[in-house]
């Protein structure tokens, strides 16, 4: 189990940004230590879209991808138990923490040019729902995403958390589930890559299985990556060898 990584103390980033008012509305920015523009990372942190859980330990996958020559944008955002928080509150900050680039690509010389988003579990469906309803993402790396809320819900994952996110159940917010779904949004733009551990015990394999082929089959440009002795966190923890492939594309998409 790589579970030690969620609270084991990350690498400071060089700068914390807020990209709104709120307490829960900033991001942590990483450099590479050479000159820019530098290809960016904007990671969505997961914890199925609670306020317990915060974005303190994706900033060890973002120092490693930082010490490969990428800048990371480790976002956070109101979650429920934060007020403001739940759809479509969350998925408001996310939106907003993505347009943020644009204003600070300057500054910091980003290239806007070679962006990908990506997040892990719940954090991959707000990626992929980002993708779904920004043209402008080219490339989004869903890692054990919680692609299908529909069957989450059929599932009760981690107690109906996906009832708490989107303020009901499907018959109750049909509206919030088709807007939030990355299985029932269009996502006709960007390249998207699901990957998964096959001994994931949180969010079943199966998700980004069947995500991979109802989307091919709608024609999207939808790649699969499964990785054995895998189980949820080991995708992103530096330590693992899970991580060494998940690196390697997150590189292959922006170089």
């Amino acid at each position: 189990m790589s579970d030690d990584i969620l609270t084991l103390p990350a690498p400071p980033p060089d700068a914390r940004l807020a990209y709104g008012t709120g307490p829960n509305q900033f991001g942590d920015l990483r450099l590479p230590k050479a000159k820019g523009p530098f290809p960016v990372a904007m990671n969505i942190h997961g914890g199925y879209w609670r306020a317990k859980y915060d974005l303190a330990h994706a900033g060890h996958l973002c120092a490693a991808l930082t010490m490969k020559g990428v800048g990371t944008w480790n976002v956070e955002y109101r979650r429920v138990g934060n007020d403001g928080g739940g759809w479509p509150g969350t998925f408001e900050d996310i939106v907003s923490g993505y347009r943020f680039l644009s204003q600070i690509a300057k500054r910091y010389e980003l290239d806007m040019n070679r962006v990908l988003v990506m997040g892990h579990s719940a954090g991959g469906q707000l990626a992929l729902c980002l993708a779904g309803h920004q043209m402008s993402v080219k490339n989004v790396v869903a890692l054990a995403g919680v692609t299908n809320l529909q069957r989450a819900w059929e599932l009760h994952l981690s107690n109906d958390a996906v009832v708490a996110f989107l303020g009901g159940k499907p018959n109750e917010v049909p509206d919030h589930y088709r807007e939030a779904d990355p299985m029932q949004l269009e996502i006709p733009k960007a390249t998207q890559w699901l990957i998964h551990g096959v001994d994931d015990d949180l969010v079943p394999p199966d998700f980004s299985q069947e995500y991979f082929e109802q989307k091919k089959k709608g024609g999207e440009n939808v790649h699969l990556l499964e990785i054995k002795n895998a189980g949820h966190f080991e995708l992103i923890d530096p330590r693992t060898a899970g991580w060494k492939q998940v690196e390697k594309t997150v590189l292959s998409l922006i170089s």
